[in-house]
This record gives C-alpha cells, structure tokens and sequence, in this order.
C-alpha cells in the first residue's frame, strides 16, 4: 500500500491516464478526488473505484478557472481532510493544431488555457493544501514534445508542454525545502483517445511509430504506475525532474530496421 493513508486529487479523471491513475493511486491505499468536465466519464472512474473497494468522490471543473481549481482543492480538504497529492493532468490537442501559420489564435489560446495556466492553477491552489498537509508530491503532465520537437507539427501543444515543464522545475526549487515535491511526467506517444484522435490517419501513426524504438504506442496504464511512483515515498529525493517515459523515443537518433 505504497499510499496508505494520503489523499490524492488527480484532473483529467474521466479517461486514460487520469482514469488509470485513478484506479491504481486508490489500489495503493489513496482516497481519491477525481476531477474533469466530463461528468459522466468522471463519475464513471469514482464508481470504477469504489466498486473495486477504495474510496473516492468526483468534482467537476474546468481546470483553466481559478474558481473551479480552488474549489476541488477545497473539496478534497474538506470531504477527506487533507491533500497529500496533486497529479496535474488534464490536456487537450486540437485536432487543429499545426505550425504556426496553420494554427489559429483561439487554438493556441485554448490550449494554453487547459495544458498550461490549468497546471499553474493546480499548483496555486494544490501548493497551500499541501504546505498545510505537512508536504506532499505534485506531479504535473509534460510530453516528450517538451524535450524534443515532434514528426507532426503541433505548435500550440509543444509550446504548453514545453511551459509545464519549466514552471515544474522552477516550483520545484522554490518549494524544495518545504518537504513539497513537484515533477513532470514526460509520457512518450501514447495509445489514448487524446492522441489518436490527433493521429487520425496510418500515415499520421506511422510517422511516429518510426521513431520509438519499442516500435509502439505507450498505454494510459504504463503511465499511471511511473506516477503511482512519483507520488509516493519512493521517490523522495526526486524533484524538479523531466521524468520521460517513452518507449525510447528521446534517446534515438536512428531506430532498427
């Protein structure tokens, strides 16, 4: 029980990743408080997780409103008294994105809205929560897109990640002696909706498959048990970290035949 007796708020509850984190946080002892816009997918992980015996309530926000981001911290604080945990994780792609003369303002505008000020306001809120909890870990979801550029143009999506993980560095030292821990988790290409909807053609797909040395997509899954480690005390002396996990991909220059 690798989360015995802390609570964990984790956006972007409704599906992969974030449902998965979900699942596996409330395995390892967490209480969870699942968080998204979608209700229904929302509440669908809550009752995946109380079915399974854990326990678990939903909130619904839109993580770009400081109000909404206020309020799930307050409610994790006031439903289970305390926040230990705080997984950023909420993001969008638009299917629109491209290179900068194809991307139009209000999407990058969006996507900054979501990937970028959404973690900041988890932080703002989260932050407090836990320097009032005694410390805590807080892991906020960046790309490899952060560390490298991508086979298909994606400005506005590279640029937020890109954000994400140098606010997660900068909290991460200003925070560093307050028993608070801040991360990236930097997945590589995933097999979720979020992405597949983006890579909506074979062409689009194969472009990056060529590039993964494992030669696939990552699963939602894979993602959740690297958090599930840098949420818990395993990873004590981590922080500020690009933790990449990603089936090789930043490490090749060529891949096998």
């Amino acid at each position: 029980m690798r989360l015995q007796d802390k609570v964990a708020l984790i956006t972007g509850a409704s599906s992969g990743i974030g449902r998965e984190a979900c699942l596996l946080f409330a395995q390892e002892g967490a209480k969870i408080v699942g968080v998204d816009m979608n209700v229904a997918g929302g509440e669908e992980t809550v009752a995946m997780v109380k079915e399974a015996g854990g326990e678990a309530i939903f909130v619904k926000a839109d993580v770009s409103s400081a109000a909404d981001s206020e309020n799930m911290v307050k409610q994790a604080e006031e439903t289970f008294g305390k926040l230990n945990v705080m997984f950023n994780n909420a993001g969008i792609m638009d299917g629109r994105d491209g290179n900068s003369q194809d991307t139009e303002e209000d999407v990058w505008d969006l996507t900054m809205n979501v990937n970028l000020k959404g973690v900041f306001l988890g932080c703002k809120f989260g932050i407090p929560a836990l320097q009032r909890a005694g410390g805590g870990s807080i892991i906020n979801t960046g790309s490899f897109v952060a560390l490298m550029g991508a086979a298909t143009p994606q400005v506005a999506y590279t640029a937020s990640k890109g954000g994400v993980v140098a606010m997660t560095r900068e909290l991460a030292v200003i925070h560093a002696r307050e028993n608070i821990r801040v991360n990236a988790l930097c997945p590589g290409p995933l097999q979720t909706e979020l992405l597949m909807k983006f890579l909506n053609t074979e062409e689009k797909k194969q472009r990056r498959l060529v590039h993964i040395p494992m030669g696939r997509f990552g699963l939602a899954k894979e993602m959740a048990q690297a958090t599930l480690f840098l949420a818990s005390d395993e990873s004590s002396y981590m922080t500020g970290t690009e933790f990449v996990v990603d089936g090789g991909i930043t490490a090749a220059y060529v891949t096998p035949e």
